[in-house]
């Protein structure tokens, strides 16, 4: 058999509710020089799902251009997001209008959203119990809720418990580009999360700024990463793209294929009984 021939065992898709995606990364539409980079930049990154901030004024540039005309409907899958919501109400308000958005698109049913419901303007961190009380409303409008929430791993089963299909633990505050600050939260997140039901979707969001960020998340566990910033910021943003999707690849099968222990001194690669000893001048 060729290695060409032989199965990658991380080319699984992933499932999040009712949907189901061959690319675990999920990137954002925001934060570009222009519409024409940001179409570039989704193609790039292998992306299926691209998340797009509803409230009307975001959807359009100073020029008057819809970015909703720079994204292939056939190619992507548009996750609404609640984006600037700092209440429930306004959260739950911004998630029908995204409905509505996408059933004007042509995606009846659609009904599925990216939900943030923010703390404060300063730190953007999530706020729990607004997130909670969005999640439950939401469900019961029948959306499929993939929640935004910090990398705190109680505050995260109880967003699962008001039935979200996703629970999205945060790496770093949002644009931060600080990477996965705290590794042993996000495990504990995905231990809770994932107890009872291993396919559970859990995806980290927020604060990646590096390919490295990304294979880190994926090392630990996670079924995919979401960004926007890191790759709309970079200095070369097609670049940039590409090697996050070469990151998501990376991390899953390290993952996949289990690391060695960390140990506190070295082991060599051979072993020593049975080798040639050679000295010199003999």
């Amino acid at each position: 058999m060729t290695a060409a021939s032989i199965p990658d065992p991380a080319d699984s898709k992933l499932n999040v509710g009712s949907r189901s995606f061959h690319s675990r990364l999920f990137t954002g539409t925001g934060k570009y020089p222009s519409h024409e980079s940001m179409r570039d930049a989704l193609a790039a990154s292998g992306c299926e799902v691209t998340t797009v901030a509803v409230r009307r004024e975001r959807l359009y540039n100073d020029q008057g251009k819809s970015l909703l005309e720079f994204i292939d409907t056939k190619r992507y899958t548009i996750l609404p997001n609640t984006a600037g919501c700092f209440s429930a109400s306004d959260a739950i308000r911004v998630a029908l209008l995204g409905r509505d958005i996408l059933e004007q698109l042509g995606n009846p049913g659609a009904s599925w959203v990216k939900l943030e419901v923010l703390g404060d303007k300063k730190t953007l961190l999530p706020d729990p119990m607004g997130t909670v009380e969005a999640t439950r409303e939401l469900v019961k409008e029948g959306f499929e809720v993939l929640a935004y929430t910090s990398d705190d791993p109680i505050a995260a089963l109880r967003i699962k418990e008001a039935g979200a299909t996703s629970v999205m633990p945060a790496g770093s505050p949002i644009g931060s580009g600080q990477g996965v600050l705290n590794r042993n939260n996000i495990l504990l997140c995905l231990e809770l999360l994932k107890q009872g039901d291993p396919t559970y979707p859990v995806i980290v969001d927020a604060g990646v700024g590096s390919a490295s960020d990304v294979s880190i998340a994926m090392e630990l566990g996670a079924d995919g990463v979401l960004l926007n910033t890191a790759i709309a910021h970079a200095k070369n943003p097609i670049l940039m793209a590409h090697a996050m999707r070469h990151a998501i690849t990376a991390g899953r099968q390290s993952y996949l294929a289990g690391r060695i222990p960390k140990k506190l001194y070295a082991t060599a690669s051979s072993q020593w009984e049975g080798a040639i000893s050679y000295i010199p001048g003999e």
